[in-house]
Parts: structure tokens; sequence; C-alpha cells
């Protein structure tokens, strides 16, 4: 079955070229458009897509609260969010991936990228390398905890090594280089990573590595 996606973008001539590189592809099927987050919400209701492609900067509600309310907690539908930006690293960026998205593109990336972005968010994994997702939290550290808080007891749930599978994922290791790291398989990694997803009710490795920052299990430029 297609892929089914929808467009969220305030500037009707954007929306109108994305639909044309997704419509070539004979896996993905646009299934509507919003102009806005209040619409983008809407349309999700109504139409159930798999991704929504959103935009962050929009007039009456922004993508960052579109996203939040869109996969937030008690939100059991399908739909995954991939974030477009115009800037590589924006602070609105790592605000929406805490509020849910699976990852963000650039809005001038390949036609191929962007394809395959959405491909890999419907499948349930995070579009953007984690060295990505690390590198944004690094330029934002600011926003972080210092480290000195108390560790959340969600944190107490995981085994030692799945603990140290989510150090590995938040500090930008791909499953082949945990394993590697770990003298473990691959399966055995993703056994791991799929514990630590369900354990701390995350979505994905990119909510993996935000919560592993902001818990302060990872410090902000460690290595």
């Amino acid at each position: 079955m297609a892929i089914r996606v929808l467009l969220v973008d305030d500037q009707p001539l954007l929306r109108t070229g994305f639909r044309m590189i997704l419509e070539a592809e004979g896996d993905l099927a646009v299934v509507g458009e919003a102009g806005d987050g209040l619409q983008a919400i809407d349309q999700v209701r109504a139409l159930q897509p798999d991704v929504v492609l959103m935009d962050i900067r929009m007039p009456r509600m922004d993508g960052v609260e579109a996203t939040r309310q869109i996969t937030g907690p008690g939100r059991d539908g399908p739909a995954k969010v991939l974030v477009l930006t115009t800037f590589d690293l924006d602070e609105y960026v790592v605000e929406a991936l805490r509020a849910g998205a699976s990852g963000f593109l650039l809005k001038d990336a390949p036609a191929n990228e962007l394809v395959q972005a959405i491909r890999v968010v419907a499948a349930g994994e995070a579009m953007l390398a984690p060295s990505i997702t690390r590198r944004l939290l690094d330029k934002y550290a600011d926003h972080l905890p210092s480290g000195e808080e108390a560790v959340p007891d969600a944190l107490h749930t995981l085994t030692d090594r799945e603990v140290e599978v989510l150090k590995l994922v938040a500090r930008g290791l791909s499953n082949a280089e945990i394993a590697a790291d770990l003298f473990v398989s691959e399966t055995t990694v993703k056994t791991h990573v799929g514990h630590v997803l369900t354990k701390l009710g995350l979505r994905d490795r990119v909510q993996a590595a935000v919560y592993a920052y902001e818990s302060g299990l990872v410090r902000p430029g460690a290595q």
C-alpha cells in the first residue's frame, strides 16, 4: 500500500513542488494539504496520513505546536511528523524533536533525500542520523539539564546494557557501530533499542537521543 502523506506549508508553490516530487513515486500518495498548523491538525484527523511533512514557521499555529498535538501523549494515530526547515541548525527544530517529530529535513534537500526520508519515517525509524540530533542538542545545550538533577525514575526500568545502548544512540552511533562497540550482533542492538523505546514510551531513535540529553544521562559535548 502507498504511504499516505499530508503536506503542511504556508507557501502554496512549495506544496505544489513537493506534491509533484512525491506523486512521481509509485509508493507515495499525497492525500491532502494544509497551510498552517490548525489546518494540519484537522487534516490529520480527517485523512489519517502516515507521514506529515511539516513546515516550522506558519501563521495561526506553528509546526512545533501542531507536531505536539499530532504526536503527543494520548495520540494513538499512525501519523509521524517529518519537519521541514530552512536553517540547518534551528532552535525550533530542537523543539519540534522534543514535541514528537521523527526527524527533520532541509527544504532545499535533493528530491531523492525527501522521498527516502518519508519512506524511513513511515517505517517507524528516525530519518536523521543521531549525530545530527547530537549536533543540534550540543548547540542548544543551555536549554538542557545541567546534569545535577535527579535521574528520572523511568531510567531505572532499563537494564545496564540498555542504558549503555541508549548512551551510544544519543552519541551518534549507528546500530552497526554500537554492535561493534559492545561486541554483540546488530540484531541484539535492535532488540535493545526496541526495549528502550518501549520502556521509556518513546517513538524512535530521535526521541531516545533527546531523552538521553534531557534526562542528564548524556552530557552536551561529551565523547
